[in-house]
């Protein structure tokens, strides 16, 4: 979805127009529940999604077109539903960098799994401001700018934040792959 088709929803959508929340729910959710999940697991991430969103509606009249756009604007909402439910359950964060490959052959998928443990073990040795960069850049498909709103930082700073936890992930993961 191009700036200005968003920019036109999210004026509906503050407007009431409910067919304008749904697309723009439609747009984001699937990277919204990519980065939920990847913070909390799948089991909890539709839960944190639907809180996002309600908080979003709630509050689209605090929304300021900046550098992200909306999307970051979500995000950053996700990100603190995500610290508050970590608070609230008392809970250290669950890494879960999901797999999201089929393949038909019985080996292959052996060999994949395998792969992907070793991804995941690595990853849970970055650390946590690391691991968010990459789920933000990679996981949820943001861009330098989204990702960087979100995080309150520049985009210049994220691009070489993610570069950096990547070497350190190829580093961590070795030879192994």
């Amino acid at each position: 979805m191009d700036e200005d088709s968003q920019d036109d929803l999210v004026t509906r959508a503050r407007a009431g127009h409910h067919d304008a929340w749904e697309a723009l729910y439609r747009h984001a959710y699937p990277r919204l529940r990519a980065y939920a999940a990847a913070r909390v697991g799948s089991g909890g991430a539709e839960d944190l999604v639907n809180e996002t969103m309600a908080r979003a509606v709630a509050g689209i009249g605090r929304f300021r077109r900046e550098p992200g756009g909306f999307d970051a604007w979500l995000f950053g909402i996700l990100r603190r539903v995500c610290l508050e439910y970590f608070r609230r359950e008392g809970r250290r964060r669950n890494v879960g960098v999901q797999s999201f490959v089929d393949t038909a052959d019985p080996g292959e998928e052996m060999d994949l799994a395998d792969e992907h443990r070793m991804v995941r073990k690595a990853f849970a040795q970055l650390t946590p401001a690391e691991q968010e960069v990459l789920e933000l850049r990679l996981i949820s498909g943001l861009s330098a700018e989204e990702a960087a709103r979100v995080l309150g930082k520049r985009a210049g700073a994220v691009r070489t934040a993610q570069s950096r936890a990547l070497a350190n992930l190829r580093g961590l993961v070795g030879d192994d792959l």
